[in-house]
């Protein structure tokens, strides 16, 4: 059964007003560039709000020039602009609705997020309780950073029976930090992501053993400018190919190599250096 709506709140050291601007027009700089944060990562150049009641929500390929038209997509059109207090979009990728609000506290500004199944809905991407701790994250650093950082092309995975309490120890322990938020005992998240400069630490689910295999437990990511022909060289010259391409926010395949060790190889972002 498809849950009926997801929520979270985050406190923004600024007023109502600006913490509205930052969430809308500084999105393509607080939205962060992890492995499945796009629908498409793999050819997505940033993120775009355009303002007012029937103004789109877009993931962006190639922005509109002169000579070719855009390449986006639409995550959502905004049914509700009230800058410094609300913010509403029906999504145009399942059948969800979301609203933002922004309530004046000591010190700043209280961000709730709410997004709900629509009546006789049925599909549902609950991203926002992993996405609006970025917003305060950004805001934090905002005056000392010009842009949203890119993650470099070389980064690893681990993977725990319980990632989040692993992702708690880590920062605990070996002072570890997130852009998104550590999770709190007790919440379960399928994806985590740990960062050291620009490198992500991800942090998956343990799988079960399997007829006596060994469960994978690290893998190394690479992204690469031309998957597919990275995969033929791959498959020609004696990788044991685990799962071929596939698309799930990144176009990626895993593969092993001659001691068993496995690689997961994706599509580089366009701005990846």
């Amino acid at each position: 059964m498809t849950e009926q709506s997801a929520s979270a709140t985050v406190e923004v050291a600024a007023d109502p007003a600006t913490a509205f601007r930052i969430f809308t027009d500084e999105i393509d700089l607080w939205w962060v560039r992890g492995p499945i944060n796009f629908f498409d990562a793999a050819r997505a150049v940033g993120m775009q709000i355009e303002p007012g009641v029937g103004g789109r929500i877009l993931e962006v390929y190639r922005p509109a020039s002169e000579t070719s038209g855009e390449d986006v997509l639409e995550l959502g059109r905004i049914t509700a602009w009230e800058p410094g207090s609300r913010l509403a979009y029906r999504s145009s990728v399942d059948d969800t609705t979301t609203e933002v609000r922004f309530d004046s506290i000591d010190g700043g500004t209280r961000v709730s997020v709410e997004q709900a199944l629509v009546p006789g809905g049925e599909k549902a991407f609950y991203f926002w309780p992993n996405v609006i701790p970025w917003l305060a994250s950004w805001a934090s650093r905002r005056d000392s950073v010009v842009s949203s950082p890119e993650l470099d092309r070389l980064n690893i995975a681990l993977y725990y029976e319980d990632p989040a309490a692993a992702a708690r120890w880590l920062h605990t322990v070996f002072g570890l930090e997130s852009r998104d938020r550590i999770p709190a005992d007790g919440e379960r998240p399928t994806w985590l992501e740990l960062h050291v400069g620009a490198s992500a630490i991800l942090l998956f689910e343990l799988k079960e053993r399997v007829s006596g295999v060994k469960p994978v437990d690290h893998a190394v990511w690479v992204y690469v400018d031309d998957l597919d022909a990275h995969f033929a060289r791959s498959s020609q010259n004696g990788a044991k190919i685990v799962s071929e391409i596939r698309q799930h926010g990144y176009r990626l395949y895993e593969a092993e190599d001659l001691e068993g060790h496995r690689w997961t190889f994706a599509q580089a972002r366009p701005t990846m250096t």
